[in-house]
């Protein structure tokens, strides 16, 4: 960064207006350096008891309702269809209220409109279904 004043002959009574960066940047060097050596090393850490090994099996077997939507929104539940929003509700509520909870399996076809798949989803949500999932994804594959 510099500035020349006067004409642009050099003689020795003109004087050359040069900002000298050497100065600062010593002293930027040396704060950089007090910093470094001020700043504490992060050596906390945390005691964990982690378990063992391996942990069992369940013994337990989960049951599973599939309710799959059709090409032509047909709703069938463990293959058997349902014959409307009444009886949907009715199996919806049976599996929220039944223990072990069975894990609720949605199998929408390719073609089936989102908008009864959501239905579907929100009024499982709605009655009290904690395990839900969409299965049969490889279908909307892009082959």
């Amino acid at each position: 960064m510099g500035m020349n004043v006067g004409s642009e002959s050099t003689t020795e009574d003109e004087g050359i207006v040069d900002i000298n960066t050497t100065p600062l940047i010593d002293v930027m060097l040396v704060l950089l350096i007090m910093l470094i050596i001020t700043i504490p090393l992060q050596t906390q850490s945390v005691a964990i008891d982690l378990p063992q090994g391996n942990p069992p099996p369940s013994t337990e077997e989960v049951p599973v309702v599939t309710l799959v939507v059709d090409f032509d929104n047909t709703i069938t539940w463990n293959g058997q269809p349902v014959s409307g929003e009444d009886d949907l509700q009715a199996h919806l509520r049976e599996i929220a209220s039944a223990q072990p909870k069975p894990e609720f399996h949605i199998q929408p076809n390719r073609l089936a409109d989102y908008k009864t798949v959501i239905h579907v989803m929100a009024d499982a949500q709605r009655l009290g279904v904690t395990q839900m999932g969409i299965v049969g994804q490889e279908q909307f594959v892009d082959q």
